[in-house]
C-alpha cells in the first residue's frame, strides 16, 4: 500500500455529486461463486500525466474496468476521487478486489481530465489507459506494478504505478481457553458433562454457529482446551458483532440439556483475562420462574492470544513465489497431420494440447519474476539419428530449453510436431524426476516449481511414476496433469489421489501434490473456448495455494519481509473527495 499523504487543499466545487460509484474501503466485491482466497487494496498513483489544461495543470480521476471470463466486454468496476491541477496524482481512494490465485482478472485503468460535473466520461479528456491482470499486480515485487499509460498516438502519457495490499482485517486468528465454575447439575447420577457452542450473530438479528469446544465429563468446574478459530468465522471481522455462548450438558442420545448462555463480542474477549471476562451463565426459564435466581454459573476466559495467519500473498511479497519455474510437457503418439490426432495442427484453432497449454501457462506466467520457461516434450523419436527420449527440449536446444513467455512455449511446441516423431512408450518418471532434481536444488522454499503434464492418459510406468511423486511429495513442487482425447483416466485419477493418498512401496506421499483433470469435462458445446479455458486453468490451479502452504508449514519457512512501501514524493494538492 502506498505511504499516501492526505492531499490538502479545497475541492471544486459541486463536482463530487456528478460521479457516482467512487471507489471505497468495502464499497466494491467482485461476484464469484468461489470463497476468495483473500481480499486485496489496489492504490493507484500516476506520474507526469498529460496536461490538457490551458491555464493549469490537469484535473485526472481513475477508472478501473473488469472483464467477465468468455466475454471481451468491459465492466466498470469502480472511480477515484477527482485531484485537482496535477500531473503526479496519488489517489486516496481504493479499489477493494477479491484476489483469486487460480483466475486470470484481466484489468483495465482509464484515466481522464474531468472538466465538469458530468459523470458521463466521454465530456471529459482522456488521458491514456493501462491493462495488467491482478495477478501480474499481485505477482510484482513488492506487489507493486509499474507501467506506460498508452492509447494516445504520439504521445508519452506518463506512467502508473499500482500496488496490492492484502486486507488483514479477518486474517488473524485467536487462540482462546475458557473454564467455568459451579454450572448447574443437570445429570441424576452424576455431575454435568459441559461443553461450549459459539455462535456470531447475522446482520438479520440471526446466529451462525461457528465453533464447540470439546466436552469435560462429571465435573461443574470444567476447564476446556485452548482452540483456535479465525476472527472472521467468530465475528466476520467487525469487532463490535455480538457473539452468543451457549453452555450445554452433553447427553449420549445428543439431547443434550441447556445450561445457560451469555454474549460478549471480539472487543471485550480482546481484553483478555480480567474482570470484565468473567461471564454469568444465564438461564432465560428459570430466570423466568423463579425470583431468587441469581445464575446458573460463570464462565471465565483465561486466556486470549492474537495470531497473525501467513497467506499465500505474504510469501508472493517476500518474493518466494515470484521465481517459480513451471515445466511444461506434452505427450501422445498420433501424426500431427492427421485431423484425428490431438495434436492436430489446425490453421485455424488451437488443439487440445494447445488450449490447455494457453489456459493454465498464462495464469502462471503472472508469478514468474523472468517469465522464462523450460518446456520439454517426451515420448518422440528425435532427429536425426531417431532415438526415443522422455525429455526432449521442445526449443531443439538441450542446453537451454527456456522459451520466453506462454507464447515461446506455444511457438516451440508447435514447431517441434514438425521436427519429431511422436513415439512410446510412455514413461512419467523421467519427468518428474527431472524436475524434482531442480526442487531439490532450493528447499529454503525461495522458488517453487509448478509440473504441467499434457497426457492422453496413456502410462507405461505406473509404479515408478508413483514412487517418483511420493518423493516429489517432499519437495517444493506440484504437478498438474491434463488429460486430453476421449480414453479413459483411471491411472490418472490414482496418481492424483484425492481419494486415496499416493503410495510406493508402503510409503505415503507427504503431500498431496497431484492435481488431474480430464480437458473433455471443459468443452464448450457452444464453442466458448474461452470461458471453457477459463473453467479449465480455474479448476487445475485452485489447490497450488494450499499445496505451496502446506510445503511451506511443513519445513517452518516464514514469508521473507516485504520491500519496504513505496512513498511517493510528497505534493501539495487540491482534491475532491
Amino acid at each position: 500500500m502506498f505511504g499516501l499523504e492526505k492531499p490538502a487543499g479545497q475541492q471544486k466545487p459541486g463536482r463530487s455529486g456528478g460521479f457516482p460509484n467512487m471507489a471505497s474501503v468495502g464499497d466494491f466485491n467482485m461476484l464469484s461463486s468461489s470463497i476468495p482466497a483473500t481480499k486485496v487494496e489496489l492504490s493507484v498513483s500516476c506520474r507526469n500525466l498529460l496536461d490538457r489544461d490551458t491555464f493549469s495543470k490537469s484535473d485526472p480521476i481513475c477508472v478501473l474496468y473488469t472483464q467477465a471470463i468468455g466475454n471481451k466486454e468491459w465492466r466498470e468496476f469502480g472511480r477515484t476521487e477527482v485531484i485537482d491541477n496535477t500531473l503526479n496524482p496519488d489517489f486516496v481512494r481504493k479499489f477493494i478486489m477479491d484476489y483469486f490465485f487460480e483466475e486470470r482478472e484481466n484489468l483495465r485503468f482509464d484515466f481522464y481530465d474531468v472538466d465538469s460535473k458530468s459523470p458521463n466520461l466521454s465530456k471529459h479528456d482522456f488521458l491514456g489507459q493501462m491493462f495488467c491482470t491482478l495477478g501480474e499486480i499481485v505477482g510484482s515485487q513488492g506487489s507493486r506494478l509499474e507501467k506506460s499509460i498508452v492509447g494516445i498516438p504520439g504521445k508519452k502519457c506518463g506512467t502508473v504505478i499500482v500496488t496490492a495490499e492484502e486486507l488483514g482485517c479477518c486474517r488473524d486468528s485467536v487462540l482462546m481457553q475458557f473454564c467455568a465454575n459451579k454450572l448447574d447439575k443437570k445429570d441424576f447420577f452424576g455431575k454435568s458433562d459441559p461443553f461450549l457452542v459459539f455462535h456470531r450473530s447475522n446482520e438479520d438479528g440471526s446466529f451462525t454457529i461457528c465453533h464447540k469446544t470439546e466436552v469435560v465429563k462429571n465435573t461443574l468446574n470444567p476447564v476446556w482446551q485452548a482452540f483456535k478459530i479465525s476472527v472472521r468465522a467468530l465475528c466476520n471481522g467487525d469487532y463490535d458483532r455480538t457473539i452468543k455462548v451457549e453452555v450445554y450438558d452433553w447427553d449420549r442420545d445428543g439431547s443434550h440439556d441447556f445450561i445457560g448462555e451469555f454474549t460478549t463480542s471480539y472487543r471485550e474477549l480482546s481484553r483478555g483475562q480480567s474482570q470484565f471476562n468473567v461471564y454469568e451463565v444465564i438461564n432465560p426459564k428459570k430466570k423466568g420462574k423463579k425470583k431468587k435466581y441469581v445464575n446458573s454459573g460463570t464462565v471465565t476466559l483465561l486466556s486470549f492470544l492474537i495470531e497473525t495467519e501467513v497467506s499465500f500473498l505474504d510469501y508472493i511479497k517476500g518474493g518466494y513465489v515470484t521465481g517459480n519455474k513451471p515445466f511444461l510437457f506434452s505427450q501422445s503418439h498420433c501424426n500431427p497431420s492427421q485431423p484425428t490426432s490431438l495434436h492436430y495442427m489446425n490453421p485455424y484453432q488451437l488443439n487440445a494440447y494447445g488450449m490447455a497449454l494457453k489456459a493454465v501457462g498464462e495464469i502462471i506466467q503472472d508469478y514468474d519474476s523472468d517469465k522464462m520457461f523450460p518446456a520439454l516434450g517426451f515420448g518422440a523419436r528425435l532427429p536425426p539419428d531417431g532415438r526415443v527420449s522422455h525429455e526432449f527440449a521442445l526449443n531443439g536446444n538441450p542446453q537451454n530449453p527456456y522459451c520466453h513467455g506462454i507464447d515461446g512455449v506455444m511457438e516451440a511446441y508447435y514447431r517441434s510436431l514438425k521436427s519429431v516423431q511422436l513415439y512410446g512408450p510412455t514413461n512419467f518418471a523421467p519427468v518428474i524426476n527431472h524436475v524434482a532434481r531442480y526442487a531439490a536444488s532450493v528447499k529454503d522454499g525461495s522458488q517453487y516449481f509448478v509440473l504441467l503434464i499434457i497426457t492422453d492418459g496413456v502410462i507405461s510406468d505406473m509404479a515408478q511414476t508413483k514412487e517418483s511423486i511420493v518423493n516429489a511429495s517432499k519437495l517444493p513442487m506440484s504437478i498438474i496433469i491434463v488429460g486430453v482425447g476421449l480414453f479413459f483416466f483411471d491411472a490418472m485419477e490414482e496418481l492424483d489421489g484425492d481419494v486415496v493418498r499416493i503410495s510406493s512401496r508402503g510409503k505415503f506421499a507427504e503431500r498431496d501434490i497431484v492435481q488431474f483433470v480430464p480437458f473433455r469435462d471443459y468443452i464448450d458445446r457452444s464453442g466458448n473456448h474461452v470461458l471453457s479455458m477459463a473453467r479449465l486453468a480455474k479448476d487445475v490451479l485452485a489447490e497450488i495455494p494450499e499445496q505451496f502452504l502446506s510445503y511451506m508449514r511443513v519445513r517452518g519457512i516464514k514469508p521473507s519481509p516485504a520491500p519496504p512501501p513505496y512513498t511517493p514524493p510528497i505534493h501539495v494538492l487540491q482534491t475532491q473527495i
